[in-house]
């Protein structure tokens, strides 16, 4: 992977403050160090970006271009550079946005008046227009470049066909957040699973915009249902030194992951243990220690929201 694990817990830190405060999801969209640009063909002319963000999905054939997400606006450009020189400087035909966090869209202006379309989820598409609990749309930044928003919205699925490939976007419920995209390239067999994917580290849960992590264990069993075995996913984020692409046994132990967080949740409360006594939680999860210990910066989030839906029940 080209961008560091410190890197994004420090992106991701600053968007749970963010949220915490209140703020727009223009507390992800942070300076800092850049990694390098790497393209990776995946299948049938789509494939990988990475830099620094969340994983970029793209297609590039003889008669159409697409992208999913953009991570952020000097790390797009390097997207966009790569795009053209694959494409012969064709313009896009079409860019989703997985769901709406900073680390995924605060490149989306770099593609204004390139991309002829931008698809999202609808309740995607709210949160990018407006901070958590306010009435007006956000303001940005000073000096951040005017947000590109969909342009196109969905609430159960969209589709085109894009030069010979057909994209597919489906919303599968709360999980992540309440405005998840599921991306499929039908004739790849390559699936886009966005921040509903974190490869063997512990993931964000926002749960100021609608996440769910017992719906999210669900949603990724629908999702591996809907594909085949030969099926490759690109994930949102991975961890140091793991592919950010792999396969549906890979889903799954990531559901399984989030089923082990709620049931230790679920034991440290039913033996009376407080809200604090289940946060100073610092050992790996037996049989998930690849994941790491909590207690680590941008770390403790999933102990957060497992604790609060163990104990309202939402």
């Amino acid at each position: 992977m080209s961008h560091t694990r410190r890197d994004f817990i420090a992106s991701s830190a600053a968007a749970a403050l963010g949220v915490a405060l209140g703020r727009p999801v223009y507390a992800f969209a942070r300076e800092g160090p850049q990694g390098q640009a790497v393209f990776t063909p995946v299948r049938r002319n789509v494939g990988t970006f990475t830099m620094r963000g969340g994983t970029v999905g793209w297609l590039v054939n003889a008669r159409g271009v697409a992208v999913v997400d953009t991570q952020f606006p000097a790390e797009a450009q390097a997207l966009l550079a790569g795009l053209q020189s694959r494409s012969n400087n064709r313009g896009v035909d079409v860019l989703l946005n997985t769901h709406h966090h900073g680390d995924h869209t605060s490149g989306n202006p770099v593609f204004r008046g390139i991309a002829r379309r931008v698809v999202a989820h609808g309740m995607a598409d709210q949160h990018m227009r407006r901070s958590p609990g306010a009435s007006q749309p956000q303001q940005p930044p000073q000096n951040a470049p005017e947000p590109l928003y969909p342009d196109t919205t969905f609430t159960h699925d969209w589709s085109a066909e894009v030069g010979d490939e057909r994209i597919v976007a489906r919303h599968h419920g709360r999980a992540h957040t309440s405005g998840d995209a599921v991306i499929t390239f039908e004739r790849a067999n390559v699936v886009h699973m966005g921040d509903l994917m974190f490869h063997r580290r512990h993931p964000v849960v926002d749960r100021a915009a609608g996440a769910s992590m017992r719906n999210w264990m669900r949603v990724l069993e629908q999702v591996v249902n809907a594909h085949g075995r030969d099926t490759i996913y690109i994930f949102g984020h991975a961890n140091t030194g793991l592919p950010v692409t792999g396969s549906s046994a890979d889903v799954l132990q990531f559901r399984d992951y989030l089923g082990a967080v709620l049931a230790f949740v679920e034991r440290q409360t039913g033996a009376g243990r407080s809200r604090e006594e289940v946060m100073v939680m610092r050992e790996p999860l037996a049989g998930f220690e690849v994941w790491g210990p909590f207690g680590q910066p941008g770390a403790r989030d999933p102990l957060t929201v497992a604790y609060e839906e163990v104990t309202t029940g939402s």
